[in-house]
């Protein structure tokens, strides 16, 4: 099987799993998917990740983060720059998601940092994705 947009598989392995209530998802590791699923972990959407050093690709485990009476926490992943259509933002036209509520993910030449970051940061990017 060729993937041609491994951040999308992710994001959709993530939002399945979320939606069926299950408590973790296993996906394919790169450190991109690792630098999205720190962001995830510290602004609260998931409880936890690790890496599994297993076949030559390794595994991201994600453990996923529920309310109370299994409220979903993480309400919605939606992918924006994809290979077909490059998004990019200046520093001074970074999107704010939900008006605040939710994060844009965005890859700097700083590494991959949260919309808020860039605008701390002074940077532009291409926007990776929006959670909420």
């Amino acid at each position: 099987m060729v993937m041609t947009d491994p951040i999308a598989d992710m994001l959709t392995r993530v939002r399945n799993a979320s939606s069926a209530r299950h408590e973790a998802v296993d996906i394919p590791a790169s450190r991109v998917k690792e630098a999205i699923a720190v962001i995830l972990r510290d602004e609260g959407f998931i409880q936890s990740f690790e890496r599994i050093n297993e076949g030559p690709q390794g595994i991201l485990r994600v453990h996923l983060k529920y309310g109370p009476e299994r409220k979903r926490v993480l309400m919605g992943l939606r992918r924006i720059s994809r290979p077909g259509l490059r998004v990019y933002a200046r520093k001074d036209q970074m999107p704010r998601v939900l008006g605040g509520i939710g994060v844009a993910v965005v890859s700097t030449s700083h590494g991959i940092v949260t919309d808020t970051e860039a605008r701390r940061l002074g940077l532009g990017g291409e926007v990776l994705c929006y959670i909420w």
